[in-house]
């Protein structure tokens, strides 16, 4: 069997899944029919849970370097400052990346772009993927660009292609949900104010955000667009008109319109994110309410989810029934995603709440209540993301299951996501090693990641003397305590884990 895979779709998922692969020396094509990356802002969060992954691929740095950290969002209602909340540390003992970081769409696509040309690959841009068939064992993808027409066969095709996916409609796969009635705006200005972080505004029944992009005096400004300037029921063609309105909600004084655009926002999730060889990546599979900046993230953690398990199985390291648990996690994920936002999205833009409950109770609760805060970061940061019900995922010990994402530790000098970069199989003790866990590690040749105890380790969760089965993408697969690692050994025999560098 041919072991390529061909990525369909150059955004930031596909970008994701090609650098994964390339880390795991997996042979891969990727292919977009536009003639470049985007050029547009599209999304700009980068959340913490992807900054990690990041890290695991040595590219995070590259990524932060390039951003704006958040480190506070303030609050105005009619023009007057009402709360600043610090969240710049919301987050220092959950994640080595405690923030969101503000990055434009187009400016992280050519950082990812640049990054997988200096490993050796490039996007083959002008390219269509215009018919595939799956043969069981492979997969025959018939290609368009300028040269021609080529069919090529490939182990496995991913549609990494947006919502517009021609991956999922060539599936047939149902992509059912709805529009949004609101219309909304988002605008790349220029500003004489300079806005310290985030900052949402609110007058009467209507908000307009506004954060710094690129640099401190570029803004993007979101909000709802008001019934009197909507023209055939959608925004105006041109934002001049609604300046006033943006300046008499936020504290800024706008110089310059870059970019504008109105647009009403969908929530869809596919029925399904894999047909026998072909998966469905980011926007292919689900789309959503911008709400908390969650989209892109999602595709990214997609395409990492997909590729550790596309490069043990194409590695003979893995039993190949473990592909099966992408589907049933992400998608799992997605739902749950889809409902958060539209919850989030319908009590934002439900005027009566605004008034009367956003500003006068929620925003003094966020300032009162440190849990609050702490909970909102480990949401929108995507660190609680959990597969508890995934079959890949087994046993527990004191707080932590298997299926959660393994509790960050820093100790000094020592980091236990350090040894994630390996995007390997690994076992983590966390008190003491004894000749169970050592005949386990002989047994299945994986590398062993040891921390004594110390009594800060029950703030995370864990038990004294606990043993995990840590996956490639740093998800915990079994938890033990270390008088009984039957789970681990179980999942170990009914997976096939070998290591991927053996």
């Amino acid at each position: 069997m041919d072991k390529e895979v061909l990525i369909v779709g150059a955004g930031p998922s596909g970008l994701a899944l090609a650098i994964s692969l390339s880390r795991q020396n997996i042979p891969f094509t990727i292919i977009d029919k536009e003639s470049g990356p985007g050029t547009t802002s599209r999304a700009m969060a980068v959340q913490a849970r992807t900054l990690e992954l990041y890290e695991q691929l040595g590219i995070a740095d590259k990524i932060v370097v390039n951003g704006i950290m958040v480190n506070k969002i303030n609050f105005f209602k009619n023009k007057k400052h009402l709360a600043r909340i610090p969240v710049g540390q919301l987050g220092r003992e959950m994640s080595a990346f405690p923030y969101v970081l503000i990055l434009p769409q187009d400016a992280h696509e050519n950082i990812l772009v640049n990054e997988l040309e200096s490993s050796g690959h490039e996007v083959s841009w002008n390219h269509e993927l215009k018919s595939f068939q799956d043969d069981g064992d492979s997969v025959k993808a018939v290609i368009e660009s300028e040269n021609g027409i080529e069919t090529k066969t490939f182990s496995y095709i991913c549609g990494c292609d947006c919502a517009s996916s021609t991956v999922r409609k060539a599936l047939d796969i149902d992509f059912s949900g709805g529009t949004y009635k609101q219309t909304f705006f988002v605008a790349d200005v220029e500003s004489d104010t300079v806005l310290e972080g985030p900052t949402i505004g609110f007058r009467d029944e209507y908000f307009c955000i506004g954060f710094p992009i690129r640099t401190m005096d570029q803004v993007r400004l979101i909000g709802l667009v008001p019934e009197e300037f909507k023209e055939g029921g959608e925004g105006p063609e041109d934002f001049a008109d609604m300046i006033p309105y943006a300046e008499d909600i936020l504290p800024v004084k706008l110089k310059k319109v870059n970019w504008y655009s109105s647009y009403r926002s969908h929530h869809r999730v596919a029925e399904k994110f894999r047909t026998g060889r072909v998966f469905i990546v980011g926007d292919a599979g689900h789309i959503h309410s911008p709400a908390g900046g969650q989209g892109m993230n999602t595709g990214i953690g997609d395409a990492f989810n997909l590729a550790w398990k596309l490069s043990a199985v194409l590695k003979g390291k893995t039993a190949a029934s473990v592909l099966d648990t992408y589907e049933s996690e992400r998608i799992a994920f997605a739902h749950t995603l889809v409902n958060t936002t539209d919850r989030l999205f319908k009590f934002m833009v439900d005027k009566q709440r605004l008034r009367n409950f956003v500003v006068p109770v929620f925003i003094p609760r966020l300032l009162k209540f440190k849990y609050m805060r702490e909970r909102l970061f480990e949401t929108v940061s995507q660190i609680q993301v959990s597969y508890h019900d995934s079959n890949l995922s087994g046993g527990e010990s004191g707080d932590i299951k298997g299926g959660d994402r393994l509790p960050w530790i820093r100790r000094g000098e020592v980091n236990n996501f350090r040894p994630l970069k390996s995007l390997d199989w690994q076992i983590h003790a966390y008190g003491e090693v004894n000749s169970d866990v050592e005949a386990l590690v002989n047994d299945t040749g994986l590398e062993l990641f040891h921390l004594p105890w110390d009594k800060s380790l029950k703030d995370k969760g864990m038990n004294e003397n606990s043993v995990y089965l840590v996956r490639p993408d740093g998800h915990i697969s079994a938890a033990a305590d270390i008088e009984n690692l039957s789970s681990i050994r179980s999942m170990v025999d009914e997976y096939q884990i070998q290591s991927l560098s053996g």
